[in-house]
């Protein structure tokens, strides 16, 4: 089973980028995006096999999230049954009889770090949810974790110590969920892979030059280790500030 994972940063821009031409080729069985900001009703995709599962946020524009999959899901769940995080169309869970699939665009802790609280609070809540789900059936969890965890996992840590996505406060988290029974499957297949990342900034060349972050991520159960088959990055496709990420599972 081949499942994509990808930032697109705009759905309605990524689209007129190559989105369809990529989505067609890859074939995947389940394919997850994050930041469409989309509100329904504001494309029309016509993915003919899939099935499609949407998350709005609130506020227009802004955030959400969908699941285009082959397999028909048992049950559906949009966010995580905690107001304050339901507001920003952050999460899509599908339960399939083997796993659940949690889509996440996690909340980014802002320019000067404006966002950090909510983010722990976030952080704390999410992780509460998976574990939950964890005790039920093994989960995939994918999308936008919105964190470099180790220094491998950037182009210049020493300088970004402070900065979103790099805190010592995040990469904490990203460790306890790592610690709580899950597994980065990238780092799983590449423990020492230098130079792979998935989001570069817009400013200074930073793509052509490979100055980025892998903040997008494949983390899965414990116990699903022997089912893993591959995980790739495909920082070879255009259309967003991120690439896509591919796990490859036996299923």
């Amino acid at each position: 089973m081949k499942l994509i994972s990808w930032n697109v940063n705009g759905l309605r821009a990524c689209v007129k980028k190559g989105f369809l031409e990529y989505f067609n080729e890859i074939n995947a069985d389940m394919f997850c995006i994050q930041e469409t900001k989309l509100q329904e009703g504001q494309i029309e995709l016509d993915l003919e096999g899939y099935y499609q599962y949407w998350n709005y946020a609130v506020k227009k524009g802004y955030s959400g999230t969908a699941i285009f999959t082959k397999k028909k899901p048992l049950s559906v769940k949009y966010g995580i049954e905690i107001e304050e995080h339901d507001q920003e169309g952050r999460v899509i869970t599908l339960e399939f009889e083997e796993f659940f699939l949690v889509n996440v665009y996690t909340p980014n802790s802002q320019r000067e770090l404006a966002r950090l609280d909510y983010r722990m609070n976030w952080e704390d809540d999410f992780r509460s949810y998976l574990k939950e789900l964890d005790s039920k059936k093994p989960v995939i969890l994918c999308g936008d974790l919105n964190v470099a965890h180790k220094e491998i996992d950037l182009k210049n840590p020493s300088t970004n110590r402070k900065n979103a996505g790099f805190t010592d406060e995040e990469r904490e988290k990203m460790t306890v969920l790592l610690d709580n029974g899950f597994i980065d499957s990238f780092r799983y297949f590449y423990p020492d892979l230098e130079d792979a990342y998935t989001w570069w900034s817009y400013m200074g060349r930073a793509r052509e030059r490979n100055v980025g972050w892998r903040i997008d991520y494949f983390v899965v159960s414990e116990k699903l280790k022997e089912k893993l088959k591959g995980a790739e990055i495909h920082s070879e496709i255009m259309g967003s500030d991120h690439c896509p990420v591919l796990l490859e599972i036996n299923y």
